[in-house]
């Protein structure tokens, strides 16, 4: 399992009876965690007074924020050079995948040992930690989601690293196609890093079920893929599915045709309070031998 060890404006203090408190900045947030079966005591009560917003969930669906101190709207944390903003979005998040750094590092010495110009595509790139990681490294970035307001937020986490001048493209499209579009015009990557949903809608109402169409996807990325790439990353979040199925995946794909290293393995975050790990989702990674 990886876990990312380069956090200070992060940490993961406590996790409890389905729930996770964390710090992000200055500010502690007290989320639901489904993974968190275990009991270390009443988070509620063992934090009383220094907990700052608690996310509810709804039995209807959904949920919402409580703020028991005054927050703001939007605040930023810094990884390394990139800086990130937070917010108290709906569905229990933050904008923000803290767990996703161990990519973000792998991501951003390949890039910037290449010695070359980076062509990266970033698919359902959410909020674009990745991406700005990756142009903060010196790839040029093409960043893709169904979502307009998560593409705007990735452009207020490019500007706060003060990264707007660089070369990145930002498209709220369905990423299939997107994808059969790029392939009609004959444009080509160096790299693609997707993380996409167990379901979901393209911009236009289009039906995403990972199980039925991870491959076909993964097979389109092929025909844009460089001469010669250097990674193609797949994260998930889906419970059930496998990190050798992604391993498999991609020995089976990107791999018979470019012939490098396949690897998959589980991240996670080490919670302060005990040293606990709490797994959060998977990976699979196609890296060139060079």
């Amino acid at each position: 399992m990886l876990i990312p060890t380069n956090w200070k404006d992060y940490e993961l203090i406590d996790a409890s009876n389905g729930e996770k408190l964390e710090r992000w900045g200055k500010y502690i947030l007290l989320r639901p965690d489904p993974t968190v079966i275990w009991d270390n005591g009443n988070l509620k009560e063992k934090y009383k007074g220094k907990i700052d917003a608690i996310y509810y969930r709804s039995s209807k669906g959904g949920g919402h924020w409580e703020n028991l101190r005054k927050i703001p709207s939007t605040w930023i944390i810094n990884y390394k050079n990139i800086t990130l903003n937070i917010k108290q979005m709906g569905f229990k998040h933050t904008g923000v995948f803290p767990e996703q750094a161990v990519n973000w590092d792998y991501m951003m010495n390949k890039i910037k040992n290449a010695k070359r110009p980076i062509k990266v595509l970033n698919l359902f790139g959410y909020t674009g930690a990745a991406s700005v990681a990756c142009l903060a490294s010196g790839a040029a970035v093409t960043h893709v989601d169904s979502s307009k307001g998560m593409v705007e937020v990735c452009k207020e986490n490019v500007a706060s690293s003060g990264l707007k001048d660089k070369p990145i493209r930002y498209l709220v499209d369905d990423v299939v196609k997107f994808v059969k579009r790029e392939i009609r015009r004959g444009n080509k990557y160096d790299a693609i890093v997707m993380d996409p949903p167990s379901y979901g809608r393209g911009a236009n109402g289009e039906v995403w079920d990972i199980e039925k169409d991870l491959a076909t996807l993964v097979n389109l990325c092929l025909e844009i893929l460089s001469n010669k790439p250097l990674f193609f990353i797949i994260n998930s979040y889906t419970t059930g599915l496998s990190k050798t199925s992604l391993e498999n995946l991609l020995l089976t794909t990107i791999n018979k045709k470019y012939k490098g290293t396949v690897s998959s393995d589980e991240i996670g975050l080490k919670i302060t309070a005990n040293n606990l790990i709490l797994p959060c989702g998977i990976y699979g990674r196609w890296e060139s031998y060079d």
